[in-house]
This record gives structure tokens, C-alpha cells and sequence, in this order.
């Protein structure tokens, strides 16, 4: 069997991935649509505007061409921003395989369809949801590339797909741990994003570290609670792809979605947050998408719904703060549902 791996696209993430698969596998095929970053990764070995100072692997192949990069791999791995997945699934198709091992490592919804990535990219390659597997996790691409010990997980119902994902990416700097609960951990990877914000929000407004430990347990609390009635094991978001991305991402300034969320604490205007980031913050659409869940499914989200009422509707982030600190008293469990209870202790 062939040892050609394939990532799409040529991000900060996917280009990491990359690195990752260049230790395991001799061909690794990166796929841009930008000729020059291409024609930078192949013949300077790196891909500054993601990754700036970083050397990559020469057995790290990009092109520009989607035959070229997919035909005869083994594996696809799918890494573009939630915006652009389908067209890229879409792209994918005339060249894919059955055989073809198809993992996704996207933290987000489609807006417009409120969809998990599994779906839309199942819906393109025309298979089931459970072909498809999820790698999430905490993982910066800046530490992965330098080779920090790095763990994520990789989640499908499918153990035997779950298994060859694993074993396509494990190595002594990147653990990988299996999980049957897909759902769990696509939900898990996207909604801590939102939080990630607040966590970003409250530093910007030099609030501390107490007001941003609150955040962080009660933002878990939420995002499990929406996640657990939406058909996901309440575990998972006890794991790598809830508390441990949780983590990774509200605490550290390698994040975008905390460096968003700082720079509006600030007081600098949204348009101007998104042009100076210069890369997508995937938990600005994921607010949008988590706030019309909460609604349709009726289950509470308040730093939810204020961080969407700070990014769309004009409130300003001291305001947010105030109501939140203002709620109803409650007591800590009153929040988890007898059933969320029960799955949990079953």
C-alpha cells in the first residue's frame, strides 16, 4: 500500500499536521490554492505567513493541483476553516477513493446550516457521517511544529477507522487517544471556542485570574449541557477535546479566539479585530450558531448569549460581565438536568 498522506489546506494547523505526518510517512502531500506558498513550501521549506521561523520536513510535498494531491493516498486529512470545508469536500470528490481514510480536524459549524463539519463533508463525498473521523484536542500548531509533547484525540463510531487514524499520527511528541463519541468531540472542539473568547474578553478588561477561572468552569458547565442534549457522552467533554482545548485555548496567546477576545475587551471595534488577526477566529461564527441552538433546543447558554450580544448586537463587554454577575441565584448542580445526571453516573 501507498505511504502518501494528504492534508488539505496549507494553514497554520494543516501545515503542523503535516509535520506530524512527514515523521510517520515519506510522502506527505499539502495542498494550497495559492501558487506562491506552494512554490515557498517546496523550494524554501517553509510556509512563513502561518508559521513564521519554522523549517519544514523536505519530504513535505505542496501542490496546487487536487489530482495530484490526492491520487493514491492512503489518507486525507481535511484542515481548512469551517467557511471554506465544503467547497473544499467538494473539490475532493471526483478524486476520492473508498478505500481512502478521511479525517477532518476543524473546530466549527457551517453558519448558514448550523451542520457539523462530519455532515457536510459527508454530505460531499456522498458516505455516512461515521466514515468520517474527528482529531481534536489541545494543540497549538506553533508547539506541535517544535515538537512539544502534544495529545489529542481521534473519534469516529467506527473503532477500526478510529484505530487506523491513531495509528496514522502517533508518535513520541504527538499522543493520540481514541473515542467512539464523534459527536462529542466535534462539539466539544467547536463551543469551547466561545469560551475562549470570554476567557479573551475578561483578560482584555483586567478582570483577573478568579473572574476567569469562573468562566472557565461554568463555560465547560454550558457547552456540556448543550452538547450532552444534543446526544453526546457527558464524559467527553471532561477530556482532551472539552477541558483540555478548553484549557489550551482560553489561557494562551497563541489562540486566536483569546487574542480576538482580549483586543475587544479593549475596546477595539470587531471589523478591526478580524483585519488585524489576519487568520480565521472560528469561535466568532461558532457564537452565531451556538446562540441559535440554545434557542431552538431551549437549553440555557448565558455567556453565550452575552458574548453573541457583545459581537452582533452592540453590547459592550463591562455590560456582558454585569449581567452575568447579576443572574438569579442558583445553586452550582441546579444548572444539570436530572437526565444529564443520570448519563453521567450510569
Amino acid at each position: 500500500m501507498s505511504d502518501k498522506v494528504t492534508v488539505l489546506v496549507a494553514g497554520s494547523w494543516g501545515t503542523a499536521l503535516a509535520t506530524v505526518l512527514a515523521a510517520n510517512h515519506s510522502e506527505v502531500y499539502l495542498w494550497t490554492r495559492k501558487p506562491e506558498q506552494a512554490a515557498e513550501i517546496n523550494e524554501a521549506h517553509t510556509n512563513h505567513h502561518f508559521l513564521p521561523g519554522v523549517k519544514l520536513p523536505g519530504n513535505i510535498i505542496a501542490t496546487t493541483d487536487m489530482e495530484t494531491a490526492v491520487s493514491g493516498s492512503k489518507a486525507v486529512v481535511i484542515v481548512a476553516p469551517s467557511s471554506g470545508v465544503r467547497q473544499v469536500a467538494h473539490s475532493l470528490k471526483p478524486f476520492w477513493k473508498e478505500d481512502m481514510l478521511c479525517i477532518h480536524a476543524t473546530k466549527g459549524f457551517e453558519t448558514e446550516t448550523m451542520k457539523r463539519m462530519s455532515t457536510v463533508i459527508s454530505e460531499e463525498l456522498g458516505c455516512s457521517e461515521g466514515d468520517i473521523v474527528v482529531l481534536s484536542g489541545p494543540s497549538h500548531a506553533e508547539e506541535v511544529v517544535r515538537l512539544c509533547p502534544t495529545t489529542v484525540v481521534v473519534a469516529s463510531p467506527d473503532e477500526s477507522r478510529a484505530k487506523a487514524a491513531q495509528g496514522l499520527f502517533i508518535n513520541n511528541d504527538f499522543r493520540v487517544y481514541t473515542n467512539r463519541d464523534q459527536l462529542g468531540v466535534e462539539l466539544a472542539g467547536a463551543l469551547k471556542n466561545i469560551i475562549a473568547l470570554g476567557a479573551g474578553l475578561s483578560d482584555g478588561l483586567g478582570f483577573g485570574d478568579n473572574a476567569k477561572a469562573a468562566l472557565l468552569t461554568r463555560g465547560l458547565a454550558e457547552i456540556s449541557r448543550v452538547g450532552v442534549e444534543m446526544g453526546a457522552n457527558p464524559l467527553t467533554f471532561s477530556g482532551l477535546a472539552g477541558l483540555g482545548d478548553l484549557v489550551v485555548t482560553a489561557t494562551s496567546q497563541h489562540s486566536r479566539n483569546w487574542r480576538a477576545g482580549s483586543m475587544l475587551g479593549q475596546g477595539q471595534p470587531l471589523n478591526e479585530v478580524l483585519d488585524s488577526m489576519g487568520m480565521v477566529v472560528e469561535g466568532i461564527r461558532t457564537t452565531e450558531v451556538a446562540y441559535a441552538i440554545s434557542l431552538k433546543l431551549g437549553v440555557q447558554m448565558p455567556i453565550t448569549d452575552q458574548i453573541y450580544h457583545v459581537l452582533f448586537k452592540g453590547r459592550t463587554p463591562r455590560n456582558a460581565v454585569e449581567a452575568l454577575m447579576g443572574r438569579d441565584r442558583k445553586t452550582e448542580m441546579e444548572a444539570i438536568s436530572q437526565e444529564t445526571w443520570e448519563q453521567w453516573h450510569s
